[in-house]
């Protein structure tokens, strides 16, 4: 059994990944529907929060279904987050976790994100003040390093393990590598099978489907993966996973009816949190990916992007569900 602090998360977790704009409460419900074992909030800025800028308190949100949860921060100054730590903590999580990874430039040249692995010192003096700073367990999400010639995840697991972590992501990426550039599992390896680390290492990067899943996990001995993308208006992927790794089968692709069924679900959730002008707005990025694949759907793709009423929303996925009765995606 795998644990966090005192909190068990089965015996290889699936976690779904923080995502800007994306993990949201909504969306993370229907994760946890298919079994996500762990989420993470959108991260939070370490400065917004200890302003009270709504944007970032608003992050903070989360139901008692989603649990265990994770509020993520991520910040360059180690005071701020400090006592934006202190500040998530109130929100009574299961578990604060420090973004080392986001390679947005805005966010990087500040020294925040991935870009404050250009500073390990730094970085691990950042760690121990947040996990002295609060009694959650205090997990990292982090990159191979801050570029190619600095690939220094072994050294930094190793160092963040030793000023009291309780678990580590890595994403098999350097700061500077796209996302177009397949994911680098090697070190992600190196680090599960240093003898030092004792703490659960958790891999991320490229993990989409099922077979992706025991391929990394079968290669590279993580304790756990973390999925982002494979996600994407597909949030039966942790079922897939999880049965894929148990039995080696894949289940039946969800068809039309499971998809508006769930599509129904996710948007009612956004309206319920956001109201209903923004979530229709935000809902538009989800649609493409929870109708990937079927045929000449594109004039129902531009009427979903065009409605801004739940109750127009709601008869076109009805009309979906008519038009592609018993048509599978491509």
């Amino acid at each position: 059994m795998i644990r966090i602090g005192d909190i068990d998360i089965g015996e290889f977790p699936i976690l779904l990944a923080p995502m800007e704009d994306v993990s949201d409460p909504p969306f993370r419900y229907v994760c946890k529907l298919f079994g996500a074992d762990i989420m993470y909030t959108e991260f939070i800025s370490s400065e917004g929060l200890i302003r009270d800028a709504a944007k970032s308190v608003k992050k903070l949100d989360f139901s008692e279904f989603e649990r265990p949860i994770g509020i993520q921060i991520f910040g360059h100054d180690i005071d701020s987050m400090v006592k934006a730590a202190e500040y998530a903590e109130r929100a009574n999580p299961d578990i604060i976790d420090i973004n080392y990874g986001c390679p947005v430039k805005k966010v990087a040249s500040k020294g925040a994100g991935s870009g404050i692995m250009n500073n390990i010192p730094k970085m691990v003096e950042m760690t121990k003040a947040v996990v002295n700073a609060v009694k959650l367990p205090v997990t990292v999400k982090t990159r191979l390093g801050y570029d190619g010639d600095r690939k220094d995840i072994v050294e930094i697991a190793e160092r963040l393990q030793d000023v009291g972590i309780q678990a580590i992501t890595i994403h098999g990426r350097l700061r500077t590598t796209r996302s177009s550039v397949p994911a680098d599992w090697s070190l992600i390896g190196d680090v599960k099978h240093n003898h030092r680390m004792k703490i659960p290492v958790f891999g991320n990067g490229d993990v989409l489907d099922g077979p992706s899943a025991k391929y990394f996990r079968d290669n590279f001995g993580v304790d756990g993966l973390m999925v982002a993308r494979g996600s994407y208006g597909n949030p039966w992927v942790f079922k897939e996973i999880k049965q894929y790794l148990t039995s080696g089968t894949l289940p039946v692709s969800p068809d039309i009816h499971e998809r508006i069924r769930i599509s129904k679900i996710h948007l009612s959730k956004s309206v319920e949190w956001k109201g209903e002008r923004q979530a229709m707005m935000e809902m538009r990025k989800h649609w493409s990916d929870y109708f990937k694949g079927f045929p000449n759907f594109k004039p129902f793709r531009i009427r979903m992007m065009q409605t801004d009423h739940f109750d127009e929303m709601q008869s076109i996925m009805d009309e979906i569900g008519e038009t592609f009765d018993g048509v599978q995606p491509i």
